[in-house]
């Protein structure tokens, strides 16, 4: 047996472990938006209109920078991690109706 790549990696993770563990990312990251936002109108004045996606590609940005810093397979697993819960948080909004 071959052992996994990046990518069936951080699918196994986010769709096994995370999972069960946070719930649906959109769950998670709704809740992180809210706390960043929070967080940025404190310190600097600014509301700004975070969304989960945006959250989990600001994630993303995190792990290049660490990579950028020194290669580390796992920066490369959680990269593709938030890439697919960025996918998720989407697909989820893509199904979900706009409520007024």
């Amino acid at each position: 047996m071959s052992p996994e790549n990046i990518l069936q990696e951080a699918d196994r993770l986010v769709s096994g472990d995370r999972q069960d563990s946070y719930k649906h990312p959109t769950h998670d990251y709704e809740c992180t938006s809210v706390m960043w936002a929070a967080m940025i109108k404190k310190r600097y004045g600014v509301d700004v209109p975070l969304t989960a996606d945006f959250c989990t590609l600001m994630m993303a940005a995190m792990k290049i920078s660490r990579e950028v810093g020194k290669h580390k397979r796992d920066n490369l697993v959680d990269l593709a991690g938030y890439a697919r819960c960025t996918e998720m948080i989407l697909e989820l909004q893509s199904q979900t109706p706009d409520t007024p």
